[in-house]
């Protein structure tokens, strides 16, 4: 009975798959076009699995081996019982591997279940709850019926007796397990990521994150720019259609673990975001419907069951029923913490960014003080409207060198709009003096430097991204330089991963560029810089997320605090996984109200560690963590902690003249 019915309920299941592999195939394909490499991005599939997404899967070390004897053990199985059932080939060696296999999936199901027992809040419910079950019945229907194949039980031993009804029962919890295997896979069900995400790593929205070629971690983290200049260009994403095909089927292969959700600053802070719920949502939009069967964490304040929408419906309605709310876009702090956790390596950041997009270029639609910060931008070239030519006023008394002066030199410094701020002047000022005593070759734009565009791109106003873009651009081709070095990271990385899209033959846009922290390494790993002994209290380190996140730089900074002398007192979420302080992303310009701010969250993490002071490396970090009501720890830069402990060799007034000496002497021989 089993011998004739097991290859039809097989090749029935794999029937069924199919035809949802092509409807699932065609959802996709709702999106904008996208070119891939086909062929060669399936071939590079099992590296991408075996080493790109386990390197974020292995942080848990239980749910990777939960994942390898589930998954492996599933894929093995598979692949046999159609082998040995479907097609009849009966060996008593494939058996025994099949058994094993299945042995080893079972195992998983069991570590999938004891998971969910209870599940962490951040796990979604509903189907996901019959997982292990399935997965169980799965596995146990394929080791049952593949024992006589092994030579364990004879062969026809479910044909007597009561044999019969074991065969029967033994057949519907086959069908169970294929239904969820098989069926599920492209239909819809918890096992639909195994579908998706391995189509998803094989045409990846962002290849260069896989290590195809030299091994090792990939970034690729700047946002892809949008062509202004093409005819009836829809600017930004209105429906879920408006995402190109491969991001759609990158939101269909989320597994709903919630580690994003669980990293997420904003859902954390009770802001109206979960980037979990948000990426769902997009599959909602692009299949059409409700969120009515969303089994998740929701978006705090707002009810599962009242978003809905289609592919090529509205996501932000101006009128009814919406399938995302605007103050979900913009609660997002771009932090990448989502990214950065995910193990199906979808880009959540690029997704936002682009409905941010169509928002304000096409209905101007930014809250808050965001349109008042982007019409400065626009008018002054910076996000507080003050005097372009007041840039340099702050300096007046450091005779800092113009590279429309020098015309050439080893750093050119970028100042970046905190030369507005009087707080971060002191830091600026802290790094000159730092590069003076080492006898740096340096000079400044001063008022030919523009905005970086962070902001403005964050936003989603592309054009004017793309406005002080290129004219930066086209100012930085003037001049000759080794290096650009600045003490923000967000300008650090807009001009070291942004630019270079919007460059051209005549005026290149790739430069070498630099954060502070890590130029001040090189030049104590130089011996250029000498230390008084550390003689302040415990001091703990806060990761920029366009620092470290962003662009991979956790040690530099780490490493300068050593040579001062400093043991760092790590707080729990640091590295990697540090918490975001609240201000990248226009977060502080649009200001959406949750339950509590994130800076004050990242606080708790400081006072946890029971540090005195808190190293930083970003103006707006200094910003976001000086706005936390006092008692808390005090706030210093990287750059001024170095230019408190630096020994000069000379009396004051000398020691003062020697280090301005390079520039000067620079200025005068020009």
């Amino acid at each position: 009975m089993l011998d004739t019915l097991l290859p039809v309920l097989l090749f029935t299941a794999l029937a069924l798959a199919a035809l949802g592999a092509v409807r699932r195939v065609r959802l996709w394909r709702q999106g904008r076009s996208s070119s891939v490499p086909v062929l060669k991005g399936l071939l590079r599939v099992p590296r991408r699995y075996l080493v790109d997404l386990h390197h974020v899967v292995e942080r848990d070390k239980y749910i990777s081996h939960t994942h390898v004897a589930t998954a492996g053990g599933f894929v093995l199985a598979a692949l046999l019982a159609i082998v040995v059932h479907g097609f009849g080939l009966q060996s008593a060696m494939l058996g025994w591997v099949l058994l094993a296999a299945t042995t080893s999936m079972f195992i998983g199901s069991l570590l999938v279940a004891k998971r969910r027992r209870p599940p962490p809040s951040r796990l979604s419910k509903g189907p996901w709850m019959r997982l292990p079950k399935s997965l169980m019945a799965f596995s146990i229907g394929m080791f049952v019926v593949t024992l006589p194949t092994a030579g364990i039980l004879p062969e026809g031993v479910f044909q007597q007796g009561l044999g019969w009804i074991a065969a029967l029962v033994l057949a519907a919890i086959i069908v169970w397990g294929l239904g969820e295997m098989f069926f599920g896979m492209t239909w819809g069900g918890p096992m639909k990521h195994a579908f998706a995400g391995a189509l998803h790593l094989a045409w990846h929205r962002r290849p260069e994150r896989f290590s195809d070629k030299t091994g090792g971690e990939h970034r690729s983290t700047g946002l892809k720019a949008l062509r202004l200049d093409e005819p009836d260009a829809k600017l930004g994403v209105e429906t879920p259609a408006d995402f190109t095909w491969n991001q759609l089927l990158g939101f269909d292969a989320c597994v709903q673990c919630g580690r994003c959700e669980a990293m997420c600053p904003a859902f954390a802070a009770g802001q109206p975001l979960n980037p979990k719920k948000l990426i769902q949502d997009m599959v909602v939009g692009m299949a059409g419907g409700s969120d009515a069967r969303y089994y998740g964490s929701p978006y705090p304040g707002k009810p599962v069951g009242e978003h809905a929408g289609s592919p090529f419906g509205p996501i932000v309605a101006r009128e009814g029923t919406s399938l995302v709310d605007a103050e979900t876009l913009w609660s997002c702090t771009t932090c990448r913490a989502c990214v950065e956790e995910c193990p199906m390596m979808i880009e959540h950041v690029d997704a936002i960014v682009d409905m941010r997009r169509f928002l304000t270029l096409e209905h101007g639609n930014t809250p808050n003080k965001g349109a008042e910060v982007l019409d400065n931008l626009i008018a002054t070239d910076n996000p507080g409207g003050f005097d372009p030519g007041s840039r340099l006023h702050w300096a007046a008394d450091l005779n800092l060198p113009l590279m429309a002066d020098k015309k050439e030199a080893d750093v050119l410094l970028w100042l970046g709009d905190g030369v507005f701020d009087m707080r971060n002047q002191r830091t600026l000022r802290a790094f000159i003096s730092v590069m003076r005593a080492a006898g740096v070759d340096f000079a400044v734009l001063g008022n030919e430097e523009r905005d970086s565009g962070d902001v403005a791109r964050r936003l989603g106003d592309e054009a004017t991204f793309q406005t002080l873009a290129r004219r930066n651009i086209k100012t930085l081709a003037q001049y000759r330089f080794s290096r650009i070095v600045t003490c923000d990271p967000h300008s650090f990385h807009v001009l070291k991963n942004e630019y270079g899209e919007l460059g051209t033959s005549e005026t290149p846009a790739t430069y070498h560029v630099q954060h502070h922290s890590t130029y001040i390494s090189e030049l104590v790993s130089a011996n250029k810089l000498s230390f008084k002994a550390w003689k302040g209290g415990s001091v703990t380190y806060h990761d920029p997320c366009y620092l470290g996140r962003y662009n991979g730089e956790y040690e530099a900074p780490r490493d300068v605090l050593k040579a001062l002398g400093i043991e760092i007192k790590e707080m729990a979420r640091s590295g990697y996984r540090s918490r975001c302080c609240g201000g990248g992303g226009g977060a502080p310009i649009t200001d959406i109200p949750g339950k509590q701010r994130i800076p004050d969250m990242r606080m708790e993490d400081v006072r946890d560690t029971g540090a005195d002071l808190v190293a930083v490396g970003c103006p707006q970090c200094t910003a976001m963590l000086e706005g936390v009501v006092e008692p808390r720890a005090e706030i210093k830069d990287i750059a001024e902690l170095v230019a408190d402990a630096l020994v000069i060799d000379a009396p004051v007034g000398k020691a003062d003249s020697t280090r301005a000496a390079p520039a000067l002497a620079l200025e005068e021989t020009s």
